[in-house]
């Protein structure tokens, strides 16, 4: 690979490592993710030229992702999934509630055709919805900078209102012994074959839920004890924050004001139906609210479980509901696609 085509992600990995260290010694809530997102995305719209890490080892921060997830699963937070069926339904029905009221809403006031403001109105599963808006020859920027907006603002406000409500869980400060390396490396290889051989069969994230099932299933065995090393963690954390913060790369401010109160739309809206439902869900199990918010919360995959990790809050519950809202998506979107391309014609 060119020297030059290394030249913006080290930038953008540099700037991401600098917001990492103010908002850590500020104490911001969640700060090697919080941190780097805000920076990077001031970085880009102030004219930066910022960029995510090459694929290849984009696929690399995911693998360690998906491991330090899987981590939490122990055979007592296995025996709680008899309750998630009930939280699993309560998710289905938000995503329905979410997906017709802002797509009406951006249809009705923002003037989108019906392609376009279901794409911006799909909550999480950003890459995917992406690509389907290039093949429909949708409005690639309105949709980019609607999701993006979206997946920023949940990546800032979702530690920064646990923290303010004071329920972040005592264990989130324990310090527990780390992997031995030879066996973290053996799991990090064996990660990364299952995530291509998930992604040969298609699966969204593929790499991240490839880590996610071979630290599941070495944890619960017992084959491998401890947890991610720290350093590995931090950095796969501040390069994903990296990735949220790059998507703002060379928007224009008008671009951003045209598509800022669509994008503020799709957040408050997809909140408060997610927090309904969420509220719904308590009610019926009785399990922590808060980790049913997270999990119900309209962020990206990657984003939320890793936020469930910094927060201490379980991360297999949340990763399972998210995992099973991309699931969803993957099958309700190009539907919904292809039946707005037919409405045009």
């Amino acid at each position: 690979m060119a020297t030059g085509s290394w030249q913006a992600p080290l930038i953008t990995f540099g700037i991401a490592a600098f917001g990492a260290s103010l908002t850590y010694a500020l104490s911001f809530p969640a700060p090697f993710l919080t941190g780097p997102a805000i920076a990077v995305t001031l970085a880009g719209l102030a004219g930066i030229r910022t960029a995510a890490l090459p694929q290849r080892l984009r696929d690399v921060v995911f693998v360690i992702l998906g491991l330090t997830i899987g981590q939490g699963v122990t055979p007592e937070v296995l025996g709680a999934m008899r309750t998630w069926p009930v939280t699993l339904a309560s998710l289905a029905a938000s995503l329905f509630a979410i997906i017709f009221l802002t797509r009406a809403a951006l249809i009705r006031f923002w003037s989108m055709d019906r392609a376009a403001a279901f794409l911006s109105s799909s909550p999480g599963h950003l890459s995917y919805v992406l690509g389907l808006t290039e093949g429909v020859k949708a409005d690639l920027r309105t949709v980019s900078i609607v999701q993006s907006i979206r997946v920023l603002a949940l990546t800032l406000l979702v530690p920064v209102a646990v923290t303010v409500t004071g329920q972040v869980p005592e264990r989130a400060l324990e310090v527990a012994a780390e992997t031995a390396p030879l066996p973290l490396l053996v799991m990090i290889l064996c990660a990364g074959l299952a995530g291509y051989l998930l992604q040969r069969l298609r699966l969204p994230a593929a790499y991240l839920i490839g880590g996610m099932l071979v630290s599941v299933a070495a944890h619960v065995t017992g084959t491998v004890g401890g947890v991610m090393n720290y350093w590995l963690a931090a950095a796969a954390f501040v390069s994903l924050g990296g990735l949220i913060g790059s998507r703002f790369s060379g928007v224009s401010w008008p671009q951003l004001r045209h598509a800022l109160g669509a994008g503020f739309l799709v957040t408050v809206l997809g909140v408060f139906l997610a927090a309904i439902f969420a509220g719904v869900a308590h009610l019926m199990t009785g399990m922590d609210m808060i980790a049913i918010l997270i999990a119900f919360a309209p962020g990206g995959l990657e984003t939320m479980a890793a936020m469930s990790v910094i927060l201490g809050i379980d991360p297999t519950f949340v990763a399972s509901h998210h995992v099973a809202r991309l699931l969803m998506l993957t099958a309700i979107v190009p539907f919904f696609v292809l039946r707005g391309r037919g409405d045009k014609s």
